[in-house]
C-alpha cells in the first residue's frame, strides 16, 4: 500500500518537532487560500464559493497521494482562465449549466491525469518546452489582468478570450468607471505590492481583504455602487455525481487535455523548484499524475472545479517552514471553518479587492527577463516564444498552446534535419582530432584523408543533408583523396532510410577507389551497422573504436591489434 499511498511512507516516520512548523504553515496558506480561491473562481466564471470548494477535497487527495513535501494544491489563476476559455467557446445557457460543465470538466481532467499516471505517460509534458510555457503564461497573464478590469472599474464589460477584443471592450466602457470601486482596487494593488517589497512574510492579501470588508461595512459603500461578493452559501459542499455525458466529453476533451498537461507541468515545476531549496528529492512524476488525477476526480463529486499546484501558496508554505504534506491538513481545516462559520464576513468583500489580488498574483507570470535572454542568445527559440505569445493573446489560449508545441517540434525537426557537420583534423603533436574551423592554426590537414563528424542521429529527415555535406567535402579534396573516416560518436541511432542511404554512399565512395571507415560508433549504433546491412558494404576491418586507430590503419593496415578489432566488432548480432 505504501507504493500507492505515499502518506503511509512518511507519516509513520513523522517527527513531532515538525508539527508546530506544519501547523503554522498550513494555517498561513489556508488564510491566503480563502480570498485567492474566491478570486480565482471569478476568473473561471464561477460564483466565489466554488473556489473554496476547490480548496477542500483536492487538498486532501494530494495529502494522501502526492509526493512533493511542500506543494499545495487548489484553485489557481492559470487553470481558472483555461476553464473560462474552454467553456466560453461552448453554447451554455444559464449559470447552473455552466457550473455543471465546469465540474464535469474537472472530472475529465482528473480522468486524463489518472490514466496518464497509470500508464507512465508523464514524459508527455516534456513536449511543453520552456519558450512555449513562457510565451503562453505571459499572454495568459495579460488576458487575466484585462479580464479583471470590469471588477476594478466597477463596470459591466462583455467577456472575451481574445486580448484585442478585451482592450476594445474596456475602452468602450471606461467612461462608466465607478470611482469608488477603482480607488478600492487601486489601493489594494498598491498595498499588496508595497507589503511584498517590504516584507514577504506580511500577509498582504489578508490585510487587503480585511480593510476592504471594513471600509464597505462601516462607510456603507454599497450606496455608492461598490460591487461586493454578496451572500456566500454556508456549509460544506454536498456529494453530487457530475453530469457525465458523452456529448459533453467530446466537446471539452481538448481543453481537458490542455488542463491536465498544464496542471501537471505546474505541479512538477513547482515541486522541483522547492526541492532545489530544501535539497530533499521526493517527487515521483507518474505518482504526481495519479495524485492530481484522483484529487480532481474525487473533488468533482464534491462540486470542485479543476485544481492543481499553486506557485505562490507553495512558496508561502515553504517560507512558513512546512516540512511535510501534513500542512495541507491544516489548510483544509481553515477552509472548512470558513465555510461553516465565516462566510457571512465575506458578504461585504469588494470584488475590486479580489481583482487586485488576481492582478498582482498573475503579474509575476510575465517573464520579460527570459524573453530578453532568448532574444540575445537563442533567437530561434525566441521566435517560438513570440508565436505562442501572439497566438494565445489574439486567437485563443488552447490554440496558443497547440501552435506553440507544434512550433517547438518544428524547430526540433529543423535542427535535427540540419545538424552540425564538421571536418576534423589532427592537432599537431597530439591524438586529438578537432573541428578545422575552430582550430585552423593548429590543425594538420591532409589531402589524402577526409575526417568528418555528424552531430545527430542519422534518420530520414537528415539523410539527404548528410549525403550532400559529405559529397561536398569529398569534391573539395579532389583526386588526391584516398580515405574517408566518419566519426560516429554523436550518432546514437540510424533508421532504415538512413541505413540504406549510408550503404549506397559507401558503395559509391568505394567505386571512386576511396576507402570508407567508421570510428567511435557506440554499442547501439554498432548493432544497427551490423543488422541493417551496412557492414556488408563497409566490412568489419574498417570499423574502429577511435579516429586515431582508423588513421593508423589507413597509413599502415598492419597496425590493427586484436583487442582493437574485438572491441570495434562487438555487437548483439554476431557475424
Amino acid at each position: 500500500m505504501q507504493k500507492y499511498i505515499p502518506l503511509l511512507q512518511w507519516l509513520p516516520k513523522y517527527k513531532k518537532s515538525n508539527l508546530p512548523k506544519d501547523l503554522i504553515a498550513g494555517f498561513t496558506v489556508g488564510i491566503i487560500l480563502i480570498p485567492q480561491g474566491m478570486a480565482y473562481a471569478m476568473i473561471a466564471g464561477l460564483p466565489p464559493v466554488y473556489g473554496l470548494y476547490a480548496a477542500l477535497v483536492p487538498v486532501l487527495g494530494y495529502l494522501f497521494l502526492g509526493t512533493a513535501r511542500q506543494v499545495t494544491v487548489g484553485p489557481v489563476a492559470m487553470d481558472s482562465l483555461l476553464v473560462a476559455a474552454g467553456l466560453g467557446t461552448l453554447v451554455i445557457s444559464g449559470v447552473e449549466n455552466y457550473i455543471a460543465m465546469a465540474i464535469f470538466l474537472a472530472f475529465m481532467v482528473g480522468a486524463i491525469q489518472l490514466s496518464l499516471g497509470i500508464f507512465k505517460m508523464g514524459f508527455l509534458v516534456n513536449f511543453l518546452s520552456k519558450p512555449v510555457i513562457s510565451g503562453f503564461t505571459s499572454a495568459a497573464a495579460l488576458v487575466i489582468i484585462f479580464s479583471q478590469l470590469k471588477h476594478l472599474l466597477g463596470v459591466s464589460i462583455p467577456k472575451s478570450n481574445m486580448f484585442h477584443q478585451q482592450v476594445l471592450n474596456v475602452l468602450q466602457r471606461i467612461a462608466e468607471t465607478n470611482l469608488v470601486d477603482f480607488v478600492i482596487g487601486f489601493l489594494g494593488i498598491v498595498m499588496i505590492i508595497l507589503f511584498k517589497k517590504w516584507n514577504k512574510k506580511i500577509p498582504s492579501i489578508l490585510i487587503a481583504v480585511i480593510l476592504g470588508i471594513i471600509a464597505v461595512y462601516f462607510f456603507k459603500l454599497e450606496k455608492y455602487g461598490v460591487h461586493i461578493v454578496g451572500k456566500i452559501p454556508t456549509g460544506l459542499p454536498s456529494f453530487q455525481v457530475p453530469d457525465i455525458s458523452l456529448d459533453n466529453a467530446f466537446s471539452i476533451w481538448p481543453i481537458a487535455l490542455t488542463l491536465a498537461l498544464v496542471g501537471y507541468l505546474e505541479t512538477i515545476s513547482i515541486g522541483k523548484a522547492l526541492e532545489e531549496k530544501t535539497g530533499e528529492e521526493t517527487i515521483e512524476p507518474n505518482q504526481e499524475l495519479v495524485a492530481l488525477g484522483v484529487s480532481n476526480i474525487v473533488g468533482s463529486f464534491f462540486q470542485s472545479y479543476s485544481s492543481t499546484a499553486s506557485f505562490s501558496r507553495s512558496a508561502i508554505n515553504g517560507e512558513a517552514g512546512a516540512k511535510t504534506n501534513l500542512s495541507a491538513l491544516f489548510s483544509f481545516i481553515m477552509v472548512v471553518l470558513t465555510l461553516l462559520f465565516l462566510t457571512p464576513i465575506f458578504y461585504y468583500l469588494p470584488k475590486a479587492v479580489l481583482a487586485s489580488i488576481i492582478m498582482v498574483s498573475v503579474l509575476g507570470l510575465i517573464d520579460i527577463v527570459y524573453a530578453k535572454r532568448l532574444w540575445n542568445k537563442r533567437k530561434d527559440e525566441f521566435v517560438v516564444l513570440i508565436i505562442t505569445f501572439l497566438v494565445t493573446l489574439f486567437i485563443g489560449i488552447p490554440q496558443g498552446i497547440l501552435i506553440g508545441v507544434l512550433s517547438s517540434l518544428l524547430l526540433m525537426v529543423y535542427r535535427t534535419s540540419n545538424p552540425h557537420f564538421a571536418v576534423l583534423g589532427n592537432i599537431e603533436g597530439s591524438d586529438y582530432y578537432k573541428n578545422v574551423t575552430r582550430f585552423s592554426n593548429e590543425i594538420i590537414v591532409r589531402d589524402d584523408l577526409l575526417i568528418v563528424r555528424f552531430d545527430a542521429q542519422l534518420y530520414f529527415a537528415n539523410a539527404s543533408f548528410f549525403k550532400h555535406q559529405l559529397y561536398k567535402e569529398i569534391d573539395k579534396k579532389g583526386l588526391p583523396l584516398r580515405g574517408v573516416i566518419l566519426n560516429a560518436e554523436a550518432i546514437n541511432y540510424i533508421d532504415s532510410s538512413a541505413a540504406q542511404m549510408l550503404t549506397k554512399v559507401i558503395r559509391e565512395i568505394h567505386q571512386k577507389n576511396i576507402q570508407f571507415y567508421i570510428a567511435g560508433a557506440i554499442g547501439p549504433t554498432r548493432d544497427i551497422i551490423f543488422n541493417s546491412g551496412i557492414i556488408e558494404e563497409l566490412h568489419k576491418e574498417f570499423l574502429f573504436v577511435k579516429i586515431k586507430e582508423a588513421v593508423n590503419y589507413f597509413d599502415d593496415p598492419s597496425t590493427l591489434s586484436s583487442l582493437q578489432g574485438k572491441v570495434a566488432y562487438q555487437n548483439q548480432f554476431k557475424v
